[in-house]
């Protein structure tokens, strides 16, 4: 069973940055998609970005340029570096993994399998 354990969250002031990172196991973490999302207090969670294992990366309309999504394959690690961090931003960021072999929406929660448990970001102004 692929698991996945984030890291990297805090308390950070506003304008600050931080680097979230995402440690899968599992011998065939280059073969998929990885991503992360994050559930802000009282909504529903979001797609934030995507990486594919051929260095396209996708991010949603709503996140700004602050947002920098990378993996390492050789690590079987993925990345979320955020920039200028906003009160905003404030939320539980999830890493997950995109269903193989599938074709559905990025921001649907739905496509994908896999998800940690979280990291906490709280920005604070």
């Amino acid at each position: 069973q692929v698991q996945l354990v984030e890291s990297g969250g805090g308390l950070v002031q506003v304008g600050g940055s931080l680097r979230l990172s995402c440690a899968a196991s599992g011998r065939t973490f280059s073969n998929y998609v990885m991503g992360w999302f994050r559930r802000a207090p009282g909504k529903d969670p979001e797609f934030v970005a995507a990486a594919t294992g051929t260095g396209r990366n996708t991010y949603a309309e709503s996140i700004e340029g602050r947002f920098t999504i990378s993996r390492d394959d050789a690590k079987n690690t993925v990345y979320l570096d955020i920039s200028s961090l906003k009160p905003e931003d404030t939320a539980v960021y999830y890493c997950v993994r995109y269903r193989a072999q599938y074709s559905g929406d990025f921001y649907l929660r739905e496509s994908w399998d896999v998800w940690g448990r979280g990291t906490r970001v709280t920005v604070s102004s």
